[in-house]
């Protein structure tokens, strides 16, 4: 008997993949489509009588050959139902979102959330939802106690976007899950090489597709992978709310699920040494990554995750201000000061949590910036970081004593 080929590494690969379905080419054509012709009226009536079924092309922006390709492939990797592609990770989030939420629910939402799903979530107080912040260390039993009759959906994000907590995703999905309430969880930082959460009991997994998963800089695109509970509500939202990604983007992202394993490796193994190294710098408080043994959510990062990704953040030391820390992002050559990740290139950027998060959830007392390694050589990041922090602590002051 065969052994089954189907290791991660192959299906990353392989995913959604058949070339005799695209006249033995590899990869898929790039169809550019609104307007879809039917041979009938009865085939007409066929295609719209249930969309979600996807029996076959309805209009251009339902999706393509192209847009589908890449939702089989992200949905085998993630493990689930149906995929739901959309012009953007914030698309995506927002799209599942509203799919669940109406007048008068409530809805618990990660303190440590990406910032602009925070001000999406504020916003919805507009439409007659209630956001509220937990804090990203709360076990399920603290969870508990927050879900009230009209609690609709918790949205979270492991680890959390500048902060990197790392949250019991087990514990909080099978709470929600005994109450009724949905669980939606953003994997772009891991992706599904290193955390598949719908493995975890989360109904919906969002990502920024924009990230990792096309891991070139060079396209904007979200996907929502979803249960077979979940696919009917989102894919829904998104037919209504008018969601759909172009082809191009849908083919660049297909394309970066094909490297994804390898790139993920580096990205790890880079990030991962750096970490180490910028831990020992003078200056530094702290180096918030859950890969590395000290951190705080470095146990569930053990036993949820399977690896690390590129990004972490880095806790300055408190007597340093802005002045220091922009002298020395500015003087950088290497680190790109710019916003994203998950392309090859390393970025930088100020972080500031305070600002946005509720009253004792962040700890952190120093200037806050957030590090992405690409594939640069590790000794160049690092003379390049190096540089860097001796400009920075020409500011530092002299602690006082006692």
């Amino acid at each position: 008997m065969k052994e089954p080929l189907d290791s991660p590494e192959t299906r990353y690969v392989h995913a959604g993949s058949d070339p005799h379905r695209q006249g033995g080419y590899v990869n898929p054509p790039v169809y550019h489509a609104s307007t879809v012709l039917y041979r009938d009226v009865a085939e007409m009536d066929a295609s719209q009588a249930d969309p979600l079924k996807r029996g076959g092309p309805v209009y251009g922006r339902f999706g393509t050959p192209t847009s589908r390709a890449f939702e089989e492939a992200l949905t085998e990797l993630e493990g689930g139902h149906a995929a739901v592609v959309t012009c953007s990770g914030l698309s995506a989030i927002t799209t599942t979102i509203l799919a669940y939420v109406r007048a008068g629910d409530h809805i618990l939402v990660s303190d440590s959330v990406y910032l602009p799903t925070r001000k999406f979530c504020d916003s919805l107080a507009a439409l007659g939802v209630e956001t509220e912040y937990y804090a990203p260390t709360a076990d399920g039993a603290a969870i508990a106690r927050l879900i009230r009759p009209r609690t609709r959906l918790l949205y979270l994000e492991s680890p959390g976007s500048t902060t990197f907590e790392v949250q019991d995703v087990p514990a909080l999905a099978a709470v929600c899950r005994a109450h009724g309430v949905a669980t939606v969880a953003d994997n772009t930082w891991a992706t599904p090489v290193f955390h598949r959460p719908l493995a975890l009991g989360v109904d919906v997994v969002v990502h920024s597709a924009t990230k990792y998963l096309t891991g070139h800089a060079d396209s904007i695109l979200g996907a929502a992978v979803c249960t077979e509970e979940s696919y009917p509500l989102v894919r829904g939202a998104a037919m209504r709310l008018g969601q759909c990604a172009s082809a191009d983007d849908a083919y660049l992202g297909l394309r970066g699920l094909r490297t994804l394993g390898v790139r993920l490796a580096r990205h790890q193994e880079q990030g991962l040494e750096l970490a180490r190294w910028i831990a020992g710098r003078e200056g530094v408080a702290a180096v918030l990554h859950p890969g590395l043994p000290g951190d705080p959510g470095h146990d569930l990062w053990r036993r949820d995750f399977t690896g690390a990704a590129g990004l972490f953040g880095v806790e300055l030391d408190p007597v340093l201000g802005k002045p220091d820390v922009d002298a020395m992002l500015d003087g950088l050559r290497l680190f790109g000061l710019g916003h994203s990740y998950g392309g090859y290139e390393s970025l930088i950027v100020p972080a500031d949590p305070v600002s946005r998060r509720l009253p004792g959830t962040w700890a952190g007392r120093g200037p806050l910036i957030r590090v992405h390694v690409g594939f640069e050589s590790l000794a160049d990041l690092k003379q390049d970081l190096r540089a860097g922090f001796e400009v920075l602590l020409r500011g530092r002051v002299p602690r006082r004593v006692g």
